[in-house]
């Protein structure tokens, strides 16, 4: 049988910016290591996971990494989980991300940039930064903080909340944050479990030109945090800590029993430069924690090596950032994408920092950040593309993108619409780089690279040192067919531990129950022929229709190119009697009706675009989309309200993004709409 030939990519590497590309460097750094010869980058990567230890000591001499002991040997053992790397070094994540700022050359130079949604910026040169972090460290270690001790940021996307995170990091103690956004209550079912010791507390937060007072949310969470020593008020909104809305629970008169509180400007009054605990490769760096849909959130704890490594991998050879290109990527501080672009710093990046709605006061807000601020690489979700595109913005007309290289998408499968519109409206110069990864790695596990072409709807191939691959439920690796996403050696960046899992159940049970010794992701994932990925979904809600096993990434990429489709949410509920309904639910662009005429133009188009398979039953109005908040559709709660689930069993009103818009979908449990199996395909 004759192969279909290769599709064109809508991007190919402009052979002048991979001349000066760091991958390049990197390569010809490898080849001179082992004298073997790479003619693309698939070969490099094939060589970074067929010889991991030797991939990994060379990232380790190429970007500097300076520790105490011998990085011999680098992996000591490595089965999964429980892989050990470098076992006899001391490092320390913060004294890497500061060290651009020692060189006398760069103190004056810009390192982080703090755009408000009020247009307020604010910007701290290489110097003022380290004599911040080393100000809050000495304030930390006077107030008893120590190696291993918890801190935590009920805070926003800011410049102090950067500082916070690198002063604890630098003593050895370990990170942790959640945005204001959730409730006193919902921040203290993740920081509780970490029994912390300082809380650094924002009086507030803006979003969509509205102040949003959480002084009463700060009382809260100290009086759920019995641990607590201190904590640090970072005054935001220049509200008065003494006075929130209702006195009786004012953050200064809710004390926690033996805790005392400062201002950020007390703990931070006295520059000094700072002073940074060496510790061992796996300690501790930071807890992130699961969205918590259903049960207790789950604490991911990755350690300083293993991020330090990733992460200058990630930023340095994969999105090209140098001393001279910014980074903006658009998160908030519950995201892993926050702790991303804090490691813009690892590889000497400036960072831009963006607290506020990305569509106020208009829908271009972010794309005119990315030029005010010479932006290099632009980090956007997904949804915010197809919003752009809906809205009929122009960026690469309208403003000037000259700086930007790169635009990253990750949380949700690009469109391949929106690959076009960003050659189109954007400019062809500019990568889109699709990215798959997750908390649990705090990294990626395939995107692009300079040196990868990029194609419409694809992700350009896995990231380097990942030995990423499909297996289908044998075990068997797959091409061109979906299987589950695997991960068959170890990285750096895989977890630690799980936060109070001293026997690891948890852990394995998260990811190498059906595959021992293998990392098996949850997602469903195809390799091509040339060497790309498309991932199409989580395997737990995957559709199965009649034994016919269907990608809903298909269903979506055709519901994304519809006008008059705001958003989408496609399910496939096994039901009670042995029945199954596919139903894609929608919410609709502004003064758009589902009209019966409507619906067969879209179930037409599904037919045409994906299969007459992929047909739903039912195509529904509704309210709104529910979304976890980090961005993410509740495919699966919703699946479950549908077969009669409790509400209260299916998710956490703290980790839903719009909980009003999850209690609607009670409406189709167990008795179905009347229209259900009039249209069976």
């Amino acid at each position: 049988m004759t192969q279909s030939p290769i599709p064109e990519p809508i991007w190919r590497p402009n052979p002048a910016d991979l001349a000066t590309a760091t991958i390049t460097r990197f390569t010809a750094n490898v080849a001179e290591r082992t004298g073997l010869e790479f003619d693309n980058y698939l070969d490099l990567w094939a060589w970074s996971v067929e010889h991991l230890e030797e991939f990994w000591a060379t990232v380790w001499d190429f970007f500097g990494i300076q520790a105490d002991g011998e990085p011999t040997p680098v992996l000591a053992d490595d089965k999964m989980p429980g892989a050990r790397w470098f076992p006899r070094v001391r490092l320390n994540y913060a004294e890497h991300a500061l060290r651009h700022g020692a060189d006398p050359a760069t103190v004056d130079t810009v390192a982080v940039t703090a755009v408000g949604e009020d247009g307020v910026i604010t910007r701290t040169t290489w110097g003022e930064l380290r004599a911040q972090v080393g100000a809050l460290a000495g304030w930390l270690r006077g107030a008893g903080v120590r190696p291993g001790d918890r801190v935590v940021g009920y805070l926003p996307n800011t410049a102090p909340t950067l500082v916070a995170f690198l002063a604890t990091a630098s003593i050895g103690a370990i990170w942790s944050a959640c945005a204001q956004d959730y409730s006193g209550q919902g921040a203290a079912t993740r920081f509780a479990q970490l029994e912390p010791v300082v809380l650094f507390a924002a009086d507030g937060y803006l979003w969509n030109g509205r102040p949003h007072d959480r002084r009463g949310e700060v009382a809260e969470l100290q009086r759920a945090l019995p641990t607590l020593r201190a904590t640090v008020y970072v005054p935001n909104l220049g509200l008065d800590g003494n006075s929130a809305k209702d006195p009786a629970e004012s953050t200064l008169s809710a004390r926690t029993a033996g805790s005392r509180e400062v201002m950020w400007e007390q703990a931070t009054g006295t520059p000094a430069n700072p002073v940074f605990e060496r510790v061992g490769f796996d300690t501790p760096l930071w807890v992130l924690f699961s969205s918590g849909t259903t049960g207790l959130p789950k604490g991911i704890v990755h350690g300083h090596g293993g991020v330090l490594l990733e992460h200058s991998k990630m930023l340095g050879l994969h999105l090209d950032l140098q001393p001279n290109r910014p980074l903006f990527w658009y998160t908030t501080t519950n995201w892993m994408m926050w702790n991303i672009v804090a490691s813009g710093l690892l590889v000497g990046a400036p960072v831009v920092l963006y607290d506020g709605s990305p569509s106020y006061p208009a829908p271009d807000r972010l794309w005119r950040i990315a030029a005010e601020e010479r932006v290099s690489a632009l980090g956007l979700s997904p949804g915010y593309l197809l919003a752009s595109a809906q809205a009929d913005l122009a960026p690469g007309r309208d403003l000037d993108l000259g700086a930007l290289r790169t635009i990253g998408a990750t949380g949700a499968p690009v469109s391949s619409a929106s690959y076009h519109w960003v050659r189109e409206h954007v400019g062809a110069h500019v990568q889109l780089s699709s990215t798959t990864g997750g908390t649990d790695v705090v990294s990626g596990f395939a995107g692009s690279a300079p040196s990868t072409p990029v194609w419409a709807g694809e992700i350009s191939a896995p990231a380097l040192g990942v030995a990423l691959a499909a297996w289908d439920s044998a075990g068997h690796p797959l091409v061109g067919e979906v299987g589950e996403l695997v991960v068959t050696r170890p990285m750096p960046s895989m977890p630690v531990r799980f936060w109070n899992d001293p026997t690891g159940e948890r852990y394995h049970e998260a990811y190498f129950s059906t595959y021992p010794g293998v990392w098996r992701h949850g997602d469903w994932m195809l390799t091509t022929r040339h060497g790309s990925v498309v991932v199409s979904g989580r395997s737990d809600s995957t559709l199965n229709r009649h034994g016919v096993r269907l990608g809903s990434a298909d269903i979506y990429a055709v519901l994304d190119r519809i006008p008059e489709i705001r958003e989408s949410l496609v399910i496939g509920a096994e039901l009670a009697d042995g029945d199954y309904w596919l139903v894609v639910f929608v919410t609709m662009a502004e003064g758009v009706e589902l009209t019966e005429a409507l619906i067969a133009d879209v179930k037409s188009a599904i037919r045409s675009g994906a299969s007459p398979r992929h047909v739903p039953d039912d195509v529904i109005a509704v309210p709104a989309i529910p979304h976890t908040r980090t961005g993410k559709k509740l495919e699966i709660p919703v699946k479950r309200i549908i077969q009669g689930h409790p509400l209260e069993k299916v998710a956490s009103r703290e980790a839903v993004d719009h909980f009003e818009a999850l209690t609607h979908f009670r409406t189709y449990r167990r008795t179905l709409p009347v229209s259900v199996g009039e249209d069976r395909r």
